[in-house]
């Protein structure tokens, strides 16, 4: 007999960890990003500070304010398709056992059993029954807009915060070579986190992750260092 843990079953917090790793990704590199093309130009460390900051605040909140928007839409039509669903219930209930019976039929129930299935999930909780198996939705998957926001914000913050503090901490003269091994060793660590999590070769992920994260810095720091020398 399997140990009872195998039975249990992680993959909506999976996917709010995977969320939050990809926001902190984001952060680091948008952040580091910024820091190298401000530091290209030869601006001074105030400057590249008060770049950072800006990029961390500027970055977290764009990020809150776009999931909330994007996740709030979705939460609009959940509650318009459940009030078409109820509307649908009121009006033709036997309509709708039938419609249901024939869902759990396709999905391999025997139609007598799925006829007592769909009339004894109904009796329980009618709306329940089609929303999660007519719609697709449930609890654990129903959008919630403000926690959506808030996670993106504090992932992608906890991320950019790694790259300004490389850069509050590092002296001027090395500024740039703390800034990339600080933030490529952590989108590494990252990279394969994610990898791992969505159930991806590690390595591959990983590499992914940083080859295209140092090529987003170095286009940065190339056009720092040419505005650097045009003014």
């Amino acid at each position: 007999m399997r140990p009872r843990s195998h039975e249990q079953h992680t993959l909506a917090g999976i996917g709010w960890l995977r969320a939050g790793v990809l926001g902190a990704n984001d952060g680091i590199v948008s952040t580091s990003s910024l820091i190298l093309g401000v530091a290209a130009a030869r601006a001074s460390h105030a400057d590249i500070v008060l770049s950072a900051i800006a990029a961390l605040v500027a970055g977290a909140m764009s990020m809150a304010t776009g999931e909330y928007v994007s996740v709030h839409s979705q939460a609009d039509t959940e509650t318009a398709a459940l009030a078409q669903e109820r509307a649908e219930l009121a009006v033709d209930f036997a309509g709708e056992h039938r419609e249901l019976s024939e869902i759990y039929v396709r999905r391999g129930l025997a139609r007598g059993l799925a006829k007592q299935v769909a009339e004894q999930l109904m009796a329980h909780d009618a709306l329940g029954a089609h929303a999660r198996d007519e719609l697709g939705l449930s609890a654990t998957s129903s959008a919630r807009p403000l926690q959506a926001a808030l996670v993106s914000a504090g992932s992608f913050a906890s991320g950019a915060v790694i790259p300004l503090l490389v850069v509050v901490l590092a002296s001027q003269r090395y500024l740039i070579i703390s800034t990339v091994i600080a933030s490529l060793l952590c989108l590494v660590c990252l990279g394969g986190l994610s990898a791992k999590i969505g159930g991806a070769p590690v390595v591959a992920g990983a590499l992914r992750v940083t080859f295209w994260s140092a090529l987003a810095m170095g286009v940065t720091a190339a056009v720092g260092t040419v505005v650097g020398r045009i003014g």
